[in-house]
């Protein structure tokens, strides 16, 4: 697809970052811009060989394909981050920041460690992600920043208290950056999943995962590839009027 954007930069000549990318939705995010043409941008913390299959993957679709490596809590190195792709001519006119971790328990015995840790990766990397990579697209008056949250940041869930508190904040970071940078024609919006089919629920018994289906009106969990049609969607130039919103593909399951 060669069709040109708003900034008049046709669309296989842009570039998206995906922190996180090498998971189960970062991975099918990665691959649905490439299948378009996109220039893609694969960060990873650990799972170096998992984000590596992913690049393979993007590649096998005609896409140019990074993969970086940097501690989402450290600015140093997401600066360094930065650094590699501006050198490499891969700044992102697109942001999807889907880096993030969870944690099961109630909070009475959450440490202040793990609280820390949670807000530093998911809220924190989220903030210094966007205000790192915001300043090229602001220069070009083009740009798209989408946040994976959770419906957990709307709703919130019992023995998911941090987790929950860490995704709202980034739906309230989300509606209020979206005000600061509507005027430079940079989009912000984000992306709440109800349950979704990935490693993240594979410690569910079979008992335990029928019953979290029969909670859901959809009567099934959604697959990533749903989650990346929704991203991908918002990421594209005709979407240029949605800004700060909050978007939950959950079906049905919190309204």
């Amino acid at each position: 697809m060669n069709l040109p954007g708003e900034n008049g930069k046709p669309i296989g000549e842009m570039t998206v970052l995906v922190t996180g990318g090498s998971g189960g939705i970062g991975g099918a995010i990665a691959e649905r811009f490439a299948s378009v043409g996109m220039n893609i941008v694969i960060h990873y913390m650990h799972s170096h060989e998992a984000a590596n299959d992913v690049a393979r993957r993007c590649m096998a679709l005609g896409a140019k394909v990074m993969t970086v490596a940097a501690d989402m809590k450290d600015r140093s190195q997401l600066l360094r981050m930065a650094e590699k792709l501006e050198s490499s001519g891969m700044l992102p006119d697109i942001l999807v920041n889907n880096a993030g971790i969870s944690h099961y328990g109630m909070l009475a015995d959450v440490t202040e460690e793990t609280w820390d840790e949670l807000m530093a990766v998911n809220l924190k990397g989220t903030f210094m992600c966007s205000q790192i990579f915001m300043q090229h697209m602001v220069s070009q008056r083009y740009g798209r920043i989408i946040n994976v949250s959770s419906v957990w940041g709307i709703s919130g869930a019992s023995c998911e208290v941090a987790y929950s508190a860490s995704k709202g904040g980034i739906n309230a970071f989300t509606k209020a950056l979206a005000k600061e940078l509507a005027p430079s024609g940079v989009t912000v919006n984000a992306v709440a999943p109800g349950a979704v089919n990935t490693a993240m629920l594979s410690n569910l018994e079979a008992d335990e995962m029928r019953m979290l289906e029969e909670e859901i009106p959809a009567g099934r969990l959604a697959t990533p590839h749903e989650i990346s049609s929704l991203i991908y969607f918002l990421a594209l130039p005709e979407s240029g009027y949605i800004t700060g919103q909050v978007i939950s593909p959950n079906g049905g399951w919190i309204t």
